[in-house]
């Protein structure tokens, strides 16, 4: 009988490594007998999985190995005859054309399991009502948070085809105790409330549980949500081709890996993409990931793209490695400004300490070869100082001298011009 959640969140990692190499023993034998096309020449090149290094000489995958050369080639991950899958979703397509992304019912229950690591550190009940402010479109988002919610008991209040000021409304009147939204959601329904006079302190939400973009384990991102909702954030992170990998450390200040179903790898690469090394405890490297419960989409050794800090030795009640500060941002959003290394969650973090509300978006261009940044951020007429922003606006001119030793170009745009979104926020613009 497989370790309960709580079993394998206190293991040590000898007993979780020895578990994780059983399940990819079963895994690289699915792929053999399965002949997956995406790894049959590793397969050929290592048939057997002797111990670690084995596994670790295996080559990367990478986004463009799962997308394809068109929109109309089949996927490349998702091979198995029609009739086996049960569930079908699509990525944004932030990378290209969207993805399509199936799962077979045994690996949407995988992904329900999942979840539920998530609403363990969310201290979620069968008591909670639960908002999803969410449109339950094609993308995956939380329709697996939807149905692991209401395997654990929940009531669950479905937002999809109502207005922002509607949700609310329903919220209220549901007397919802978590909200299932983005970071960039929860923000503009702190908006929609001012506008509206809804005090969202006085409503029952005590958690609101964020996914979808950076942002939740972000200390300024995070007090710009929990002040005017009163409540806690619970942080996330998965993605459609891969799984829901991640839930929040006691803390608050960073993400576990749920390594009971998923292997971790922490690389850090060269410009030209080569691995040059495993990154040592607290190094920026690139999440490299390979999940052990979804056969329908197996992914071995798959380079996420985003970038983060390992730590161990964490000191936390929970065993699973710590992402300290969770994803601090993406190795292909990653501008090199004046020889400043520098991420959009970054500049988010920057933007919430002074304007926790405003709305803004970054722009990423490129002159000379050099990467520039703009800043484009809603405010009133400028002839209007009552309403003190044009000071908060050199504030913030001053926390990019001080934080980032960068001058940031920084344009006044009038308010409600700038695009908004109950999902991925939009804010980040390459131009490059």
């Amino acid at each position: 009988m497989e370790p309960s959640r709580s079993e394998f969140r206190s293991m040590d990692r000898d007993s979780l490594r020895a578990h994780q190499w059983a399940k990819l023993q079963s895994v690289w034998q699915g792929l053999k007998e399965s002949k997956h096309p995406l790894y049959q020449q590793a397969v050929t090149a290592t048939p057997d999985l002797l111990d670690w290094n084995s596994f670790e000489s295996l080559p990367f995958l990478t986004k463009s190995d799962l997308l394809g050369n068109s929109r109309e080639e089949p996927s490349r991950l998702f091979t198995l005859p029609r009739q086996a899958y049960s569930r079908a979703h699509q990525t944004s397509g932030s990378r290209g054309w969207p993805m399509p992304i199936f799962d077979t019912p045994d690996d949407w229950r995988w992904w329900l399991n999942c979840w539920q690591y998530v609403l363990d550190a969310a201290d979620v009940t069968p008591a909670d009502t639960v908002m999803m402010a969410f449109s339950f479109g094609p993308f995956i988002g939380f329709w697996t948070a939807n149905d692991a919610l209401v395997e654990r008991g929940c009531l669950v209040v479905p937002g999809g085809g109502l207005s922002s000021s509607a949700r609310l409304q329903m919220m209220l009147d549901r007397e919802c105790t978590v909200v299932c939204c983005t970071p960039t959601y929860a923000l503009h329904l702190v908006s929609v409330a001012n506008e509206h006079g809804i005090d969202l302190k006085g409503s029952h939400v005590t958690r609101l549980i964020v996914a979808g973009e950076p942002g939740g384990s972000v200390p300024e991102i995070r007090r710009a949500i929990e002040e005017p909702w009163g409540a806690r954030v619970i942080d996330h992170a998965g993605a459609s081709e891969l799984g829901a990998w991640g839930f929040p450390t006691s803390d608050d200040r960073g993400l576990h890996i749920i390594e009971s179903e998923f292997i971790a790898e922490f690389v850090v690469f060269d410009e030209d993409g080569r691995a040059v090394r495993f990154a040592g405890p607290g190094e920026e490297s690139e999440l490299v990931m390979t999940n052990l419960g979804r056969s329908g989409g197996p992914i071995v050794r798959y380079r996420t793209g985003d970038i983060v800090r390992p730590v161990w030795d964490h000191g936390l009640p929970c065993q699973f490695v710590k992402l300290d500060g969770g994803v601090i941002g993406r190795a292909d959003d990653m501008l090199v400004i004046r020889g400043v290394n520098v991420f959009p969650a970054s500049i988010e973090a920057i933007v919430r300490q002074t304007l926790p509300e405003a709305e803004f978006r970054m722009i990423a261009t490129r002159q000379d070869h050099l990467d520039q940044l703009s800043i484009e951020i809603e405010a009133p007429d400028e002839t209007d100082t009552k309403s003190g922003r044009l000071g908060d606006l050199r504030n913030l001119q001053n926390a990019f001298r001080e934080r980032l030793a960068l001058r940031v170009e920084i344009a006044s745009v009038p308010e409600g011009s700038l695009p908004r979104s109950e999902g991925k926020s939009k804010r980040f613009v390459d131009h490059r």
